[in-house]
């Protein structure tokens, strides 16, 4: 994959956190899937990722959506991006977590949980969360 920008110095911000389909593209790499925007948000600030999004990416491997597993996107994406995980305590996620009502999947609702209580923001394109998160971005 090609660096979107010199990785140099970033702004000191929120956490920016990766959505699993942001990680995927970013993986595959299809940047032309992003926005403007989101890709400087990535050229600016530090992605992280929830540990649920890591367990969706590895629920479409095993479903057969993806070849790579989880491991392997996080260690490609750490050393092309230095995308890390952001581990909150799981209480406070669950907790973030129940008051995302607005859907019915379990992997966007601790997604956008744990985005929520980092008070960081969500990279992604999915206009649904862009509809009931107002820290979605894209």
């Amino acid at each position: 994959m090609a660096p979107l920008a010199d990785r140099g110095a970033r702004t000191p911000s929120p956490p920016l956190f990766v959505d699993t389909h942001v990680a995927v593209w970013l993986y595959l790499p299809r940047l032309d899937l992003f926005s403007d925007r989101a890709r400087a948000l990535l050229e600016e600030r530090e992605p992280v990722i929830s540990p649920m999004a890591l367990l969706e990416l590895e629920h479409l491997r095993e479903v057969g959506r993806l070849r790579a597993s989880s491991a392997e996107i996080l260690e490609s994406l750490h050393i092309q991006l230095g995308l890390r995980v952001l581990d909150l305590e799981f209480g406070r996620v669950i907790h973030s977590a129940l008051a995302q009502t607005w859907t019915r999947d379990p992997f966007d609702r601790l997604i956008v949980g744990h985005a929520a209580a980092a008070r960081g923001e969500l990279l992604t394109r999915d206009e649904v969360i862009h509809a009931h998160f107002r820290g979605a971005a894209w």
